[in-house]
């Protein structure tokens, strides 16, 4: 934020000395961009330690979002949040809220709906107050300014939780016990198709192990 001010006063000291139609007319595209990236990349402030935020009122119809994609550099996690039309809103439409370890996203009447996202119980701690979003086109970016530079292989405590539970259900010292609870985890999570499959592989291996265990004739 503090390079987008330095930016946008440079441009303006340049616009004011500036004579040629050309470069008049480019400095001034120039400062209309970095204003709106200013618009968009503010923060929200905090309020004092200890206080809570007041959450906006929202009226009409509220979706829940639960599609998104996410990736992360050294210094920030990023979560992509795709939303058809959201750069046509005015600015103070989209609004993220930052603590330490989670994110709440808010975006009013886009197309007649509200739509909110809640990240509680972050995998690890992040820096509200250099956390920010941004616009784009039928998306927006949030970013999660990290505390360490550290990788993070998910994004909650609750996700690294459940893959911790799966990885010991099928960490046993039986092979046999290990496959087994794999394929009911598959038949659970599968599609018809797949049930399917387990079945008759199910039906066939009983089929082998009962004409394997017929007295051999003499």
């Amino acid at each position: 934020m503090e390079e987008l001010q330095k930016d946008l006063e440079e441009v303006k000291g340049l616009l004011k000395t500036a004579t040629r139609k050309r470069i008049c007319d480019f400095l001034l595209a120039e400062k209309n961009k970095i204003e709106r990236e200013i618009k968009n990349f503010q923060p929200l402030k905090l309020k004092a330690e200890g206080s809570e935020e007041e959450k906006p009122t929202l009226t009409g119809y509220t979706v829940k979002i639960n599609n998104y994609a996410w990736d992360q550099s050294d210094k920030f996690v990023k979560i992509y949040v795709t939303l058809s039309g959201v750069q046509h809103l005015p600015a103070e439409n989209v609004q993220v809220h930052f603590t330490e370890s989670s994110f709440h996203l808010l975006v009013k009447n886009l197309n007649n709906k509200n739509y909110t996202m809640t990240f509680n119980n972050l995998l690890k701690p992040i820096l509200a107050k250099s956390s920010s979003w941004k616009i784009k086109t039928d998306m927006i970016l949030i970013l999660c300014k990290k505390q360490q530079e550290a990788k993070w292989e998910c994004l909650t405590q609750v996700e690294k939780e459940t893959k911790e539970k799966e990885k010991a259900s099928y960490d046993t010292s039986d092979p046999s016990e290990g496959l087994m609870n794999l394929l009911k985890k598959m038949y659970a999570e599968g599609d018809d198709e797949m049930k399917r499959t387990i079945n008759k592989a199910w039906v066939e291996s009983r089929e082998k192990q009962s004409k394997d265990d017929l007295p051999l004739d003499i």
